[in-house]
């Protein structure tokens, strides 16, 4: 099957440019239907470069509404936003990712020591159960990196419900897989599946819901659990105050390491930085406690290639690959730097290799776009969305590239 992402901005911006005249009222009738590997065009199949910003979500809003009114895009707007609101709720509540990554571990060691459980769990991820539209989904995962949003609610309820298999080993399968896996919407939005989230509410995959918005292509009746109880689990974490990232001082002897989190640093530039040198950082290997899908591993390769190509004249010595922070700080040091600035990076993989510098301070400025809106996912998505038109108004003239 031909990889339906290519790797590189260009791809990007054609991809934006085709989906632009379906924004608004086609992707509000159709956004729901899942057709299948190759059939996705009723969506805007975006995610995988707004999530590594290699598209902005300024610059994405901006092109659905140089040709649509706000009321008219809403819907598509509203996804945008949705994982703007996932970052900002994880930022303000960073324990529930350590939470998720030790119910991880705890899941991983009993796949590892109960025979029952790891061949359970290694039939779901091979797409090998009694349910056909599941293995169809965990295939067209495994070979596209890609899975329409619906399926990935079907999947995901149908794995914590009917298969009855811990929620975190799920999740790690979606971010081991997924092209556009984001530590925050991908762990929320499993917990919100099992009734963690939103405690106590729950969702539940329907065999008619499944058979509408499939058009028929499956219809797995009497397989679901019907009516599943919510998970269990704590209450939230105390609420932290949103970030606001450090302010630039251009003057000093700087570095810059780029990460997957934001592959535009045209913004840093904006604010004065001439880096001595520049680096890439890998942090595939914190994604996970099990192997990253290799072609998930050559997509956030390829986008770091692209990104320093593109903005080679910039950069200064490039180096690529850095994967611990005992490499960063002794790079750092090589190129004569007082500083390493780097754009802020939210809760996840690369953070996590971030907060272990300590040989030098880390500058991680924040876009004024992240800065404006994480302070607004307090609660519910409900309560966020009465804000978007507000944030929508205050984007102009914000940082893009």
């Amino acid at each position: 099957m031909t990889d339906p992402f290519t790797p590189t901005r260009t791809a990007a911006l054609e991809r934006l440019s085709a989906f632009v005249p379906k924004a608004a009222r086609d992707y509000a009738a159709q956004r729901n239907y899942d057709r299948g590997p190759g059939r996705h065009d009723n969506v805007s199949t975006l995610s995988p470069y707004i999530r590594h910003r290699l598209l902005t979500e300024p610059e994405v809003i901006d092109a659905v509404l140089g040709r649509y009114s706000l009321s008219s895009a809403e819907k598509f707007v509203q996804e945008v936003f949705w994982r703007t609101y996932w970052k900002g709720w994880l930022e303000m509540r960073p324990a529930v990712w350590g939470g998720y990554q030790q119910g991880l571990l705890l899941a991983w060691d009993q796949v590892q020591t109960q025979s029952g459980l790891r061949s359970e769990w290694e039939a779901a991820c091979r797409g090998e159960t009694e349910i056909d539209c599941f293995n169809h989904w965990a295939r067209e995962l495994v070979e596209t990196g890609y899975l329409h949003n619906h399926a990935r609610m079907w999947f995901a309820s149908i794995w914590i419900f009917t298969l009855r298999l811990p929620w975190e080993l799920g999740a790690d399968f979606f971010l081991r897989h997924l092209y556009d896996g984001d530590p925050a919407s991908n762990t929320l939005s499993w917990r919100w599946v099992a009734g963690l989230q939103t405690q106590g509410k729950n969702y539940a995959a329907r065999a008619s819901n499944i058979s509408k918005y499939t058009e028929g292509r499956f219809s797995p009746l009497y397989q679901l659990a019907s009516n599943p109880a919510p998970l269990d689990g704590p209450p939230h974490p105390p609420r932290m105050d949103a970030p606001t990232g450090d302010l630039l001082d251009p003057a000093k002897r700087s570095v810059l390491l780029l990460h997957e989190d934001d592959l535009s640093p045209g913004w840093l530039f904006d604010l004065g930085l001439k880096p001595l040198a520049t680096a890439t950082l890998d942090a595939t290997g914190q994604i996970s406690p099990l192997h990253v899908a290799p072609k998930v591993q050559r997509f956030k390769s390829a986008l770091m290639q692209d990104c320093t190509s593109r903005w080679s004249a910039s950069l200064g010595p490039i180096t690529q690959a850095l994967t611990s922070a005992e490499q960063i700080e002794d790079w750092a040091r090589t190129a004569g730097a007082d500083q390493i600035v780097t754009p802020y990076a939210p809760v996840g993989p690369a953070a996590m290799v971030l907060n272990d510098i300590r040989a030098l301070p880390v500058i991680r400025p924040l876009r004024d776009f992240d800065r404006r809106a994480w302070p607004y996912a307090t609660a519910g998505f409900f309560k966020f969305k009465e804000k978007i038109p507000h944030l929508v108004g205050a984007m102009k003239g914000l940082q893009s590239v």
